[in-house]
């Protein structure tokens, strides 16, 4: 299995490219199974879940073409992949499938509008928390469908004629519940307004690409979403947006380690709560003609209190990452998690390294220390794990982090974009 090995110390000069947004990619290519004609994704994340996503998609009929020519920009790598499902194949999600990547689950939506019916395996929970899908099946119900779980599937059947436009308000804010339900109303009969709708980036990159392949969606990016809906969606070329969640995640190794770099091709709008929390840490942020500037040139790193929250909130994708700056702030800072209840396992292994942190309930309060030291740790999840190369960047000696698989899973080349800038960072197979 695959480590990551760093020796901490150096800081980070150069440019950085961002690539696709993961978060984004994935809803985007579950919508293809909405239309038989060709759906175009440009700037796709080379990553472990984009991988998996391609076979479940596969499972029910879509044909996907990825261009035999990389785009190479610097040294992370963009893909336009072209996705045709002219017929769905099969209805059915299976546990074997779901079980290996949560959002696949979101299938459940476009199948149910464009077939009537669909079988899909109940995703579980996972390292960070339950995250049930209570949402998605009030929501579904909301537009006509019959749910019936049955030996862990969820079998979704819509009325005669198809899904049904209505009004319905989440109880809580859901990214995923909100995909599935745009994805859903935009084939049924009628309007369908959505209250207390995610806000997210990611969320209105879907909306956009729908409204291209001829969906008639208002207000995304805002808590009430109103889908008329069309009896076909056609095909579209749609570019992925930048993923806010790599963007934070280098502006904050930057704010670690010191330096100077350019993260390339992504924008300060779609994180600009996180941008402001590493500024007040004592980083410079600028906007540039390219992307986003991040220097921190001397000074200690200043002590930052955060509460994650929806967006435009901090990003509960970002907290783990934080979390490792403040490791090495001036004084005590406190991180208090709202979205997710298991979301601090990285704490015993940013401990390792020589940490002070205390937990009480969904507050971690962290006290600043002069210096970590490099030691093996374990990535317990996706987030998880990058914070502990941020740690790794900044701390004496060598640290290793374990499960790499982790970091696949999210980010493309890290290894290579942070060697590139300086850093001593390299793959190590077993």
């Amino acid at each position: 299995m695959d480590r990551i090995r760093i020796v901490g110390g150096n800081e980070l000069k150069g440019v950085i490219p961002i690539s696709g947004a993961k978060n984004a990619a994935l809803p985007l290519m579950i919508a293809s199974l909405l239309t038989s004609d060709t759906l175009t994704l440009e700037n796709v994340p080379h990553l472990a879940d984009v991988e998996q996503l391609i076979r479940i998609l596969g499972n029910h009929g879509v044909d996907i073409s990825v261009n035999g020519r990389r785009e190479k920009q610097g040294e992370g790598y963009s893909r336009t992949i072209h996705f045709t499902c002219r017929t769905i194949v099969d209805t059915t999600a299976p546990y074997e499938l779901v079980s290996k990547m949560r959002a696949s689950f979101w299938v459940i939506g476009p199948l149910l509008a464009r077939e009537g019916r669909a079988r899909v395996s109940l995703p579980g929970g996972c390292a960070i928390g339950t995250r049930p899908v209570d949402l998605f099946i009030e929501g579904l119900q909301a537009l006509g469908a019959t749910m019936e779980i049955d030996g862990g599937y969820i079998n979704a059947t819509a009325p005669k004629g198809g899904l049904i436009g209505a009004r319905y308000t989440f109880p809580k804010v859901s990214v995923g519940a909100t995909h599935v339900m745009l994805m859903a109303a935009a084939l049924a009969r009628g309007t369908t307004v959505i209250g207390n709708a995610a806000r997210e980036p990611e969320v209105v990159d879907l909306a956009e690409c729908l409204n291209a392949m001829g969906a008639r969606i208002q207000g995304a990016g805002t808590s009430t979403i109103t889908i008329e809906g069309v009896s076909a969606l056609s095909g579209a070329r749609h570019r992925v947006l930048p993923d806010r969640i790599e963007t934070g995640t280098y502006a904050m190794a930057v704010a670690m380690t010191g330096g100077d770099v350019t993260l390339e091709g992504t924008r300060a709008d779609l994180l600009e709560t996180a941008l402001e929390a590493i500024r007040r840490a004592g980083a410079e942020i600028t906007s540039t003609s390219t992307g986003i500037r991040v220097v921190r040139s001397g000074g200690l790193i200043k002590p930052v209190d955060v509460v994650t929250d929806p967006f435009p909130g901090f990003p509960t994708d970002l907290q783990a990452q934080f979390m490792a700056l403040m490791t090495r702030s001036s004084g005590v800072s406190h991180i208090t998690e709202t979205i997710f209840e298991n979301r601090f396992m990285h704490v015993q292994e940013l401990a390792r390294l020589g940490a002070k942190i205390s937990l009480s309930g969904q507050t971690a309060k962290i006290e600043g220390v002069q210096r970590l030291r490099g030691a093996p740790v374990m990535a317990t999840d996706l987030r998880a794990s990058v914070s502990l190369v941020i740690a790794g960047l900044a701390a004496e000696g060598e640290t290793m982090v374990n499960r790499v698989y982790h970091l696949d899973r999210g980010f493309e080349r890290l290894e290579e974009k942070l060697t590139r800038c300086g850093a001593t960072v390299e793959r190590v197979s077993d």
